[in-house]
């Protein structure tokens, strides 16, 4: 469950940076795509509430909007990380709801 802390972590930290011009990553997925096309859950929860142009994919844009509310709901304690224990929990909480 690391991997997915750590996508959310990437996402947060530099949210738009893979389409800057001149960015050396333009053309990488990112982070917070990658977190979404990991989970089937994350998926198509994201694709429901953020999927702008129903177009049945998240963009980089749409994926980011959707990993910040993510990130909201997971992080239980609010000290701004989301640890692996609240990663599944919102998980659930997603699964259970939506």
């Amino acid at each position: 469950m690391i991997g997915p802390v750590l996508a959310l972590a990437l996402a947060a930290a530099a949210p738009g940076t893979a389409d800057a011009p001149g960015n050396p990553t333009v053309g990488a997925t990112p982070a917070a795509v990658q977190l979404f096309e990991r989970d089937w859950v994350l998926m198509n929860w994201a694709l429901k509430f953020y999927d702008a142009d129903d177009d049945i994919l998240l963009n980089p844009s749409e994926a980011e909007k959707a990993a910040a509310e993510f990130r909201r709901i997971a992080d239980g304690d609010s000290d701004g990380r989301v640890t692996p224990v609240e990663f599944r929990q919102a998980r659930d909480f997603i699964k259970a709801r939506y």
